[in-house]
């Protein structure tokens, strides 16, 4: 059965995550790196395309408001939604500078910058990313399995080892919940996941 399969291959792909010492490891050290951006009073950044581009609503929401627990509000922008300012780049200039431009005015030394693709070839996140890194941000590239495009413009990446969009956007939710939940744990009780 076709369902039946989806599920085999989703659960295959999280068993690979989990049995992938290295990737578990950089999670772990991104889960730091966030808690020490909001011990400093610096933000977290996301902006992704398509289905990256909700989910990185979606995490931003989850900083901003809460995730499981009452605790004090972190900052959090999703540059994705603004479509006043989403037109305006892509009609002045081009759709390549959609996240680039907005992060040349709003990303300062020390904030984190998350990039979110699916392939690992889209344009207006890599050049996203690479405004991020000339402003002394922290850049992360959560991506699938390709990772030459964003090496360079990249501190950290989390690469999911699938060529397969929809399994890889169902890791990209699970591993920004990961995220969320080890920086929302420490803020409430100084521990770590």
């Amino acid at each position: 059965m076709h369902t039946k399969r989806i599920f085999e291959e989703h659960l295959a792909l999280m068993k690979d995550i989990l049995q992938n010492k290295m990737l578990i490891e950089k999670i772990n050290e991104i889960i730091q790196i966030i808690i020490t951006c909001y011990k400093n009073n610096n933000k977290v950044i996301f902006f992704g395309c398509g289905g990256s581009a909700a989910d990185s609503q979606h995490l931003a929401a989850e900083f901003i408001n809460k995730f499981n627990f009452e605790r004090r509000c972190l900052p959090a922008i999703a540059l994705t939604t603004d479509t006043s300012v989403i037109t305006a780049i892509s009609n002045d200039y081009d759709f390549e500078k959609v996240f680039s431009r907005q992060v040349e005015g709003l990303v300062r030394e020390h904030d984190v910058v998350i990039g979110i693709s699916t392939s690992g070839r889209s344009r207006s996140v890599i050049r996203g990313l690479q405004a991020a890194k000339n402003n002394n941000a922290i850049t992360i590239a959560m991506i699938g399995n390709y990772i030459h495009d964003v090496e360079h413009v990249a501190d950290h990446i989390i690469s999911i080892p699938s060529t397969s969009t929809p399994r890889i956007q169902e890791a990209h939710i699970t591993i920004g919940h990961i995220l969320c939940q080890g920086v929302e744990q420490y803020f409430l009780t100084g521990t770590e996941l």
